[in-house]
């Protein structure tokens, strides 16, 4: 009679190395995504703190926006294709990029009321820990509800868009405030899906027969894909806490 108990635990055995190997190579992409967010608010306070840095940042921040719309576009390419060095020098490129990109917007609220700031961060904090979350231990396939909320949010910036060039001929109105409120909204909400479908996309990336080199360059992927996720929901909401303070 076969005793099947050895070839069980055997199974038991992998499976703990793998889900090792997983967790490993999840809390190496929070942990860079951390990293990338803490140089990110160091640029922006070094930009509040020392003018010269501030004036600087003021001039280059519309570049560094223009700067990481064209990273998006070849992210996969710049960070999966080359070394894992190379890897690391775009993804720190990025952060540094997303906070000189936003600085301006931070210390305005900044110089206004500090409070607003810190309830953003911490309220981003909050739904971006829940969704990954969500999307690291569902069991559902999130992939379709990953394309409709990108779709939404194609057709978002596209309303932002027209929201804009509004403004610039009519002036700003509060109309024009109420639809930018609106959008903002619609971009914590659609990100938030999407941050649940890129996590679970991410964790799904992970071979145990991968090498550490491979993994080093997913770990940093998985890195860039978030952070760019969090920094967009910290930023819709200080838009749309920005805008209910302005009218207390």
């Amino acid at each position: 009679m076969v005793d099947f108990r050895y070839a069980r635990q055997s199974r038991v055995d992998a499976r703990a190395v793998v889900d090792q190997g997983l967790r490993a190579y999840m809390l190496g992409i929070y942990n860079y995504m951390a990293l990338g967010v803490a140089v990110t608010a160091i640029v922006v306070m070094a930009s509040y703190t020392i003018p010269a840095f501030g004036a600087l940042v003021n001039v280059l921040a519309f570049p560094a926006m223009i700067g990481l719309i064209a990273m998006g576009f070849f992210a996969q390419r710049l960070l999966m294709g080359g070394t894992v060095a190379r890897a690391h020098m775009v993804y720190w490129a990025y952060v540094a990029l997303w906070g000189i990109g936003i600085a301006p917007m931070v210390n305005r609220y900044l110089g206004v009321n500090p409070s607003i700031v810190m309830t953003a961060f911490l309220s981003a904090a909050a739904t971006f820990g829940a969704m990954s979350l969500w999307g690291y231990t569902s069991k559902r396939d999130l992939s379709g509800m990953g394309a409709m909320a990108g779709m939404a949010l194609i057709g978002l910036l596209i309303a932002g868009l027209v929201n804009l060039v509004v403004a610039m001929f009519t002036g700003i109105t509060a109309a024009a405030m109420m639809i930018s409120m609106v959008i903002s909204f619609g971009f914590v909400i659609f990100v938030s899906l999407i941050t649940a479908w890129e996590t679970q996309a991410i964790k799904e990336m992970y071979v145990e027969a991968d090498s550490s080199e491979a993994v080093a360059r997913k770990s940093v992927f998985g890195a860039f894909v978030l952070y760019g996720s969090f920094i967009s929901i910290f930023v819709n909401i200080l838009q749309i806490l920005g805008f209910m303070n302005s009218n207390d």
